[in-house]
């Protein structure tokens, strides 16, 4: 199935590029892998090389590079846990920034560690109040 048709709410809410990036290389790994969680793994490896989620979309990071450990090994046989698209090589003062402007309270005592807990924790909410205002809607 083309990218286009599987886009996650999350991409479709975010810029042209990011959505670009996701189905270009969704594509290109159904070609290669399959229809399936691999080939979407990999869009998402991708993505998180120029994108990190913030809130309910994705937003170009500073720097390219590896989001995380998972992104930075990558490969089925090494399943590490993600940081849901945070970007958590990213230094402490960018997570701050990120964390200010998801409101994430006592964000200015919490180690780096915390801070990208905490702002997976604010992505997660505000992508299903997002989810649930587009099917309020009618989407």
């Amino acid at each position: 199935m083309p990218g286009r048709e599987v886009l996650p709410s999350t991409l479709r809410r975010s810029p042209d590029k990011a959505q670009r990036t996701w189905e270009k290389t969704h594509d290109s790994a159904v070609e290669t892998y399959g229809e399936g969680q691999r080939a979407h793994r990999t869009a998402f490896a991708a993505l998180k090389h120029d994108f990190e989620k913030v809130g309910d979309h994705w937003e170009p990071k500073g720097r390219k590079g590896p989001s995380d450990r998972q992104a930075a090994g990558g490969g089925p046989e090494r399943r590490a846990p993600t940081a849901g698209g945070v970007d958590a090589n990213a230094p402490k003062e960018h997570l701050m920034e990120v964390a200010k402007k998801l409101d994430v309270p006592g964000r200015s005592r919490m180690t780096k560690p915390e801070l990208v807990k905490a702002i997976q924790k604010a992505n997660t909410r505000q992508t299903t109040q997002a989810r649930e205002n587009a099917r309020s809607k009618g989407r």
